[in-house]
């Protein structure tokens, strides 16, 4: 009986660190491949934004519910629902043939994978409880997710190479199966008798909220802004914003509690999450199309030049614990954020090189990845520790929640932001030769990394050369406006944090909000 509980531990340990391997690899690989994908499936570049957000906004849709689910039903049954459901899905986004389909397979994905990272967290939680155990399975269990992410470019990258599109969600199909073997073998049943009621108001108009507000801003310029669909859209996102408030203040085990935003400590830590998420992470959706489209590079080169911009996130985070127990997270999340806005200026001037490259871009994106390793740690441990240990799960909801919510916004910002700049820049060198509706589809393509078919059915683009200097003049300014945007982003959010830390004897005097 002593020899099988850790070997189950151990299996339990492998399972959840499978999962979340899958789930930081779907995140980090698809980026990659985006460029194919329009080609292959005949997609736009909106159709391309809604294929990584509809995997962010599904995420963040069953985050909280999933807890509570898991807390009533049992979090080893969850989790392996949610783990069939990643594989079912996984195959199905393998198996499509149009991006409507892709899109809508990649949001029951990520339902799937929103519910399998939360019950990996609960069953870790439950099944190692002792001090050390407890310690070197976190460690481990962060240091996989890291590799998913760390790694994905790459991996989507040799993927398309060496194979074709579709095998980046069918590997799924296989680690989902053994990941599930080993969840049957492992982990322990577990449940909560005092489970909280299903908060399922709050969850519905938090998601129409941000799914609202991701649909206004990538498809705002086909609506019009200012039009009737347009007001109406950011309208019902207003509306439906404040219904969230009213019903998290009134319902008795809210899903957001508001009252520990007036934990100093929590909230400084908060916008550290979504500074994160501001800038770095997004970004990544569309570097592999800057490394692509402007560099011309392939999508085995483009992975592995964005391994400068996510393997610091690996190996920073032990240093970021030592600078936290040293200097306070009230200054080591503000200077990470503060580092992440370096870098992106960085990029921007290596971007903007003559005889721009890998190299040009490297300092840059080892500064952004650094500054990711530096506030990440601090961020998810001050989240949890700055609340009552009764609350640290829904702190923990809100911190990711937080998390997805401004990636799913900024990666649609970005891309508004790209194809502005783009446009812009086209703007000025076809004045007079195309039309408007000519120059935003021009600049749409562009931004998707179409250029190949650019001349086809657009008179006037004689004027482009063959080497194709109008197009990467216009990516280059609308790569720079999205940097710049990252960069003030998270500035913004750092002087935030850091303000809302307060000074470091205040913060550590402040007591949690019960």
């Amino acid at each position: 009986m002593t020899l099988a509980q850790p070997n189950k531990n151990s299996i339990a340990l492998a399972a959840i660190c499978l999962a979340s391997l899958m789930f930081g690899l779907e995140i980090s690989s698809v980026p990659v491949i985006l460029p194919t994908l329009e080609k292959v499936l005949h997609g736009d570049f909106k159709e391309m934004q809604w294929i990584m957000n509809a995997y962010t906004i599904a995420c963040t849709t069953v985050l909280m519910a999933t807890g509570t689910l898991a807390d009533r039903f049992g979090r080893k049954r969850i989790f392996m629902i949610a783990i069939v459901l990643f594989g079912i899905t996984s195959l199905i986004c393998g198996m499509a043939q149009s991006v409507s389909v892709l899109i809508v397979s990649r949001f029951l994905q990520g339902i799937a994978g929103g519910a399998m990272l939360i019950c990996q967290v609960a069953v870790l939680s439950h099944q190692f409880q002792e001090g050390q155990a407890r310690t070197r399975a976190f460690g481990a269990w962060g240091i996989i997710f890291g590799i998913g992410l760390g790694f994905g470019p790459l991996v989507g990258g040799v993927v398309v190479a060496v194979s074709n599109w579709q095998w980046v969600f069918l590997i799924h199909v296989l680690i989902a199966t053994v990941t599930l073997i080993l969840v049957f073998n492992g982990v322990q049943e577990s449940s909560d008798p005092q489970a909280k009621k299903l908060d399922l108001l709050g969850m519905v108009t938090l998601s129409l909220s941000v799914f609202g507000l991701a649909y206004f801003i990538t498809q705002g310029s086909d609506l019009g802004f200012t039009s009737i669909a347009g007001i109406g859209i950011i309208t019902a996102v207003a509306i439906s914003f404040i219904l969230f408030i009213i019903a998290e203040k009134s319902n008795a085990h809210p899903m957001f509690d508001f009252s520990v935003f007036r934990i100093r400590n929590f909230s400084g830590a908060l916008f550290g999450s979504m500074g994160m998420n501001f800038s770095f992470w997004p970004f990544m959706i569309y570097l592999p199309i800057y490394f692509q489209s402007s560099l011309r590079y392939n999508s085995v080169t483009a992975g592995s030049a964005l391994l400068a911009y996510t393997l610091p996130t690996l190996v920073i985070p032990p240093l970021a614990e030592r600078l936290s127990l040293r200097y306070h997270p009230g200054v080591v999340i503000p200077l990470g954020l503060f580092t992440i806005g370096a870098g992106f200026i960085l990029m921007r001037a290596g971007s903007g090189a003559e005889h721009a490259s890998w190299l040009t871009m490297l300092p840059g994106c080892l500064l952004a990845g650094i500054g990711l390793g530096l506030t990440n740690t601090p961020v998810t441990n001050t989240t949890t520790s700055s609340v009552p240990s009764t609350r640290a799960g829904m702190a923990s909801g809100i911190d990711m929640s937080a998390r997805l919510i401004s990636l799913a916004i900024n990666i649609a910002l970005m891309g508004y932001i790209l194809i502005e700049g783009i446009l812009s820049s086209l703007t000025n060198t076809f004045a007079g030769s195309l039309d408007a509706q000519q120059l935003r589809s021009l600049a749409e393509r562009i931004a998707a990394g179409d250029v190949a078919s650019l001349k086809q059915g657009l008179p006037g683009l004689t004027l482009l050369d063959s080497s194709g200097t109008v197009v990467h003049a216009a990516l280059v300014h609308g790569f720079g406006l999205v940097m710049l945007y990252g960069c003030i982003g998270a500035w913004v959010l750092a002087v935030a944090s850091f303000v809302m830390f307060g000074p470091r004897k205040q913060v550590r005097q402040t007591s949690p909000v019960v």
